[in-house]
């Protein structure tokens, strides 16, 4: 049990830093029209369109990857108390 919560708090803690390179990706002008963008945009678009769909951006700022990180740590620290 100890490794399977291990394995899928790795997989969040990667997923976690693909959110924050592709809401870095933002800063720079034309940075997710490359083919790293594209790729970081592929795996990020699916689960942070779930929260675009729920939360509007407000002032045209988006909060998706901000609560989608949230999320994601939640999930981590309810793993964390399954190990227990």
């Amino acid at each position: 049990m100890n490794s399977l919560v291990n394995i899928l708090q790795d997989l969040i803690y990667v997923y976690t830093l693909v959110l924050v390179v592709y809401a870095l990706l933002s800063w720079f002008p034309g940075a997710r029209d490359s083919r790293f963008g594209q790729i970081i945009e592929r795996l990020a678009h699916p689960y942070l369109s779930f929260f675009d769909n729920l939360i509007p951006s407000i002032g045209g700022v988006s909060f998706s990857v901000l609560i989608g990180v949230l999320v994601l740590q939640l999930a981590s620290n309810g793993l964390n108390i399954l190990r227990f």
